[in-house]
C-alpha cells in the first residue's frame, strides 16, 4: 500500500505549545516515540492514555490538507518542492488565544476568535496542492464516514478528498478521541489551566506548514518536514 501524506500545522519542535501537545497526547511525532503524559488530578493515567489513543497516532497538529496518497508520477521530493513554493506565498497567521471545546464527541483546542486570514491560507493549501492527490479509494471513502455528511460536505469530499474544507474548514488541535460526555467535561477541566497559561505566555502563531507521513495504513504519522511561511 502507498504511503499517505498530510499537510498539518504543528508548533515548532521544542516550543511551549509543542511541549504541551506532545505531552498531552503522549507522543513525540518528530521522533515517533511515546512519552510520559501529564499527571492530572481529574483523570487517571490509564483513562488519559485511552482517551488520547486516536489523536496520538496523528501527533499534535491542526489539519490544513487532510491525508492523501500521491497520484501516479508524483514523488515525495516533488511534494516538498511544491510545498516550499506554496509556503513562500503565504504569511504567518496569529491564531490568538485558544480554548478547549467539545466538537461533536471529542475535545479539541480552537481559536477563541477565528482570524480573518486563516480561511484564505487553508484554501490555498487545499486547492494549490490538489493536483498531486490521487482519487479516493473505497477504503478512503469508508474512513470518511460518507453517510454522516451533508450534501455540501459530500461534494467537497468528492472534489478535494476531504469534506471539511473551504467554508466548512475549522482549525482545531484534537485532544481526545470520541469520549462520553462526563469524560469530555473532565478533559475540558484538565486542559483549561495549561492552555490559559500558554495563551498568556506564548500566543500561538501559525508560522509553518508541516509534512507528515503515514508509511502504511494504521501506522503512526511521523513529522518529516517543516516549511516556514515566508511572505
Amino acid at each position: 500500500m502507498s504511503a499517505r501524506y498530510a499537510i498539518y500545522f504543528a508548533p515548532a519542535q521544542g516550543s511551549p505549545w509543542w511541549e504541551f501537545g506532545t505531552r498531552w497526547l503522549g507522543r513525540d511525532e518528530c521522533l515517533d516515540v511515546q512519552i510520559a503524559q501529564p499527571a492530572l488530578t481529574q483523570i487517571e493515567p490509564a483513562e488519559l492514555y485511552a482517551a488520547t489513543a486516536q489523536p496520538r497516532r496523528y501527533g499534535f497538529h491542526a489539519t490544513v490538507k487532510a491525508p492523501f496518497t500521491l497520484s501516479g508520477g508524483h514523488t515525495l521530493d516533488k511534494l516538498i518542492t511544491r510545498l516550499q513554493a506554496l509556503a513562500a506565498t503565504l504569511k504567518p497567521v496569529a491564531l490568538g488565544p485558544l480554548q478547549a471545546a467539545l466538537l461533536g464527541d471529542f475535545v479539541a483546542l480552537l481559536p477563541v476568535t477565528v482570524p480573518d486570514e486563516l480561511a484564505a491560507l487553508a484554501t490555498a493549501c487545499v486547492t494549490g496542492l490538489d493536483d498531486l492527490r490521487a482519487p479516493l479509494s473505497a477504503a478512503d471513502l469508508l474512513r470518511r464516514r460518507v453517510d454522516h455528511l451533508d450534501t455540501r460536505e459530500q461534494a467537497l469530499l468528492n472534489q478535494y478528498g476531504y469534506p471539511y474544507v473551504l467554508e466548512r474548514y475549522r482549525l482545531h488541535f484534537t485532544l481526545s478521541g470520541p469520549v462520553a460526555p462526563a469524560m469530555a467535561q473532565r478533559i475540558l477541566q484538565a486542559a483549561a489551566p495549561p492552555v490559559a497559561g500558554l495563551n498568556a505566555a506564548a500566543p500561538l502563531l501559525l508560522d509553518r506548514l508541516c509534512l507528515f507521513v503515514e508509511p502504511a495504513p494504521g501506522q503512526a504519522f511521523k513529522r518529516i518536514a517543516d516549511v516556514e511561511l515566508l511572505a
